[in-house]
C-alpha cells in the first residue's frame, strides 16, 4: 500500500451528520490488514521522537488511532469522551464543532501532575474539539506535547488554530 492508495480509501459522504457537511469516512482505512497496518504504521512513525507519558484519545474513532499508538509505542491510553459516559468524578469542557456545541470530560485521575499527552484523533476540523482535550489535560496538570490525527481537513483551519496554541500538529492527510 502507498499514500495514494491509503488516501483513495477515504470515502466523502455528502450532508453527514447535517446538510452542507462533507464527512469524510475513516471506515474503510480500518477493514483490511493492508491498509490497518499501513495506518499503524504511519502513525508510530510520525510519533517516534515524541517523549510523552499517555496518549489521549478523543472520542470515538479517536480512540481507534489512541489505542494504536499506545500498543505501539507502548503508552498508557486516556479516554476523553462526551459528556455523561465516564464513572467517577470528571472535568469537563464545552466546545463548538461545524454544526453545533458538545461538551465532553475526562476523569480527574487520569493524568498526573507534569505528563506529557500526545492527543489522537481521526480528524482535524475547525480544532474546536482538540483545544477542548488540551485545554482538560492542562486542567489536570498535564503537558500537551502535539496532536496527531489521519485527516487534516486544512479549509478549516484548525490545524492553524491549534499551531496558534503553540501546538506542534501531525496528519497523514490533508484537504485543501
Amino acid at each position: 500500500m502507498n499514500d495514494v492508495e491509503f488516501k483513495d480509501l477515504v470515502r466523502t459522504w455528502k450532508d453527514f451528520p447535517t446538510n452542507g457537511i462533507l464527512f469524510k469516512d475513516i471506515n474503510p482505512l480500518l477493514r483490511t490488514p493492508d491498509s490497518l497496518n499501513y495506518l499503524n504504521e504511519k502513525l508510530s512513525n510520525m510519533c517516534t521522537n515524541i517523549q510523552m507519558n499517555k496518549i489521549g484519545a478523543i472520542e470515538s474513532r479517536g480512540f481507534i488511532i489512541g489505542a494504536l499508538l499506545a500498543m505501539r509505542l507502548s503508552k498508557g491510553l486516556v479516554l476523553i469522551r462526551k459528556e455523561g459516559k465516564l464513572p467517577g468524578p470528571t472535568i469537563k469542557q464545552s466546545y463548538s464543532i461545524e454544526y453545533g456545541t458538545r461538551i465532553m470530560e475526562i476523569q480527574n485521575d487520569a493524568i498526573l501532575s507534569g505528563e506529557k499527552i500526545l492527543i489522537a484523533d481521526d480528524l482535524l476540523a475547525t480544532g474546536g474539539s482538540a483545544i477542548a482535550a488540551a485545554s482538560l489535560v492542562e486542567k489536570l496538570g498535564g503537558k500537551v506535547v502535539g496532536f496527531v490525527f489521519i485527516i487534516c481537513l486544512n479549509y478549516l483551519e484548525g490545524m492553524d488554530k491549534l499551531r496558534n496554541h503553540g501546538y506542534s500538529v501531525k496528519s497523514i492527510l490533508e484537504y485543501d
